[in-house]
């Protein structure tokens, strides 16, 4: 599992302690277990935040430059496509028409001409 970058740990950390003084002040509950209900839900809000932050630029280059295929949308961590996983984009030739010398297949010569 790839550690957490500092982004990750500021939005999270900011996230707990901002929401659990919010839901403090809210909710005026001076129960112990209304305090430690509050603070599960901040710890979880925290880690969806923490997960949710995108990763920086230079990982998901590093992790196409591999050659780890990814959905489009996706941020692709290193290392998590199988084996014989295929290019995310793949080159493919356009398909023409084969046209004989001196046919015109459906073009019409101009009226003037």
């Amino acid at each position: 599992m790839p550690r957490p970058t500092a982004a990750q740990l500021a939005y999270g950390s900011c996230t707990v302690i901002m929401s659990t003084l919010a839901m403090l002040l809210l909710s005026q509950t001076s129960s112990g277990v209304g305090i430690a209900v509050i603070a599960l839900a901040a710890l979880a809000l925290g880690l969806l935040v923490a997960l949710t932050v995108p990763l920086p630029k230079g990982r998901e280059a590093a992790a196409g430059a591999a050659g780890t295929a990814t959905a489009p949308g996706t941020a692709g961590a290193v290392g998590s496509a199988g084996a014989g996983a295929v290019p995310a984009r793949v080159w493919a030739p356009e398909r023409r028409e084969a046209v004989s010398a001196g046919a015109e297949s459906g073009r019409r010569r101009p009226s003037g001409a």
